[in-house]
């Protein structure tokens, strides 16, 4: 295995020479800080979010597209503590994260997050993919237990028809995580290495929630495969991104109606604020402002 330079922050590809293995290893670290400081998240949601933004950057890789993955979670009960969650990759590197919960007491018992996780109670948990050309779609996740890699690695093998490892971790600094595919082997790949599948099982399982977070990945496919022929191509570099602007605040506006948007700007004592709840940026508009969206 050749090691290559990697950022701080990165989704590293590998494959397993002459076999229809692949994998990435994501690892997050001022990302995964600058969402979990940008609210006051109970230390669940905070683990909770950090899974969500590794998934979405693994989940991604899989794809061959320009555009965006998010996976969101949606409560079904208004009075759960968790109301909703969402995290974003796109195919630049990019990644943000929110969620929406009650500030209550039941935050003092629930402090992982597959307790976050729980408290959906019947809810939905998704994926959509977003294109820049084409349709959008969107995939159910079954919850198949309260693990959020568990279900995610579930819906690649029943959807994708792709047997699927996926392997997640956060602590107080990074969030890191590892997933590893068997593409359609033909029968010579099957006759050459009967027990490909079930070694890499095997050896995938050892992969321990500190080493997720802590090692880079060059690190964690040597201990991992070193016997294996790992091959490491060029390592994408992943970073904290927004896409709020003000053409979206302008549009959010356009939709409210001259009438209720003139109305708001009263309420509001002369000035409409749009607050971007992923990044905190802040769109003023003003009455000339309005007017003018509106001429």
């Amino acid at each position: 295995m050749i090691s290559v330079q990697q950022p701080d922050q990165y989704r590293q590809r590998f494959f397993i020479e002459n076999s229809p293995v692949r994998g990435d290893v994501v690892r997050l670290t001022k990302a995964y800080q600058t969402v979990i400081t940008k609210k006051n998240y109970p230390n669940a949601i905070k683990a909770l979010l950090g899974e969500m933004l590794v998934a979405a950057s693994l989940l991604i890789g899989t794809l061959k597209i320009n555009g965006r993955l998010s996976i969101q979670l949606h409560s079904s009960d208004d009075s759960m503590p968790l109301s909703w969650a969402m995290a974003e990759c796109d195919h630049a590197g990019q990644v943000r994260a929110l969620a929406s919960f009650r500030d209550d007491d039941a935050w003092q018992t629930i402090t992982t997050s597959r307790q976050a996780f729980s408290k959906l109670g019947q809810g939905v948990l998704f994926i959509s993919i977003h294109p820049e050309q084409g349709e959008a779609y969107q995939g159910i996740v079954e919850r198949v237990s309260d693990d959020l890699a568990e279900c995610l690695a579930h819906y690649q093998k029943q959807s994708a028809q792709i047997p699927t490892l996926l392997k997640i971790a956060t602590d107080d600094q990074a969030a890191g995580g590892m997933l590893v595919q068997l593409l359609p082997q033909s029968d010579q790949d099957r006759e050459d290495d009967p027990d490909l599948w079930e070694r890499m099982k095997a050896l995938t399982a050892t992969i321990r929630a500190d080493e997720l977070t802590e090692l880079g990945a060059n690190e964690i496919l040597y201990r991992l495969y070193h016997e294996e022929e790992v091959v490491i191509p060029e390592v994408v570099p992943l970073e904290f991104g927004c896409t709020c602007s003000v053409d979206k605040s302008e549009a959010a506006i356009l939709q409210l109606g001259h009438e209720e948007a003139m109305r708001a700007l009263e309420v509001h004592g002369g000035r409409l604020s749009l607050d971007c709840g992923f990044c905190g940026a802040s769109y003023d508009f003003d009455e000339k402002a309005i007017h003018t969206l509106f001429s």
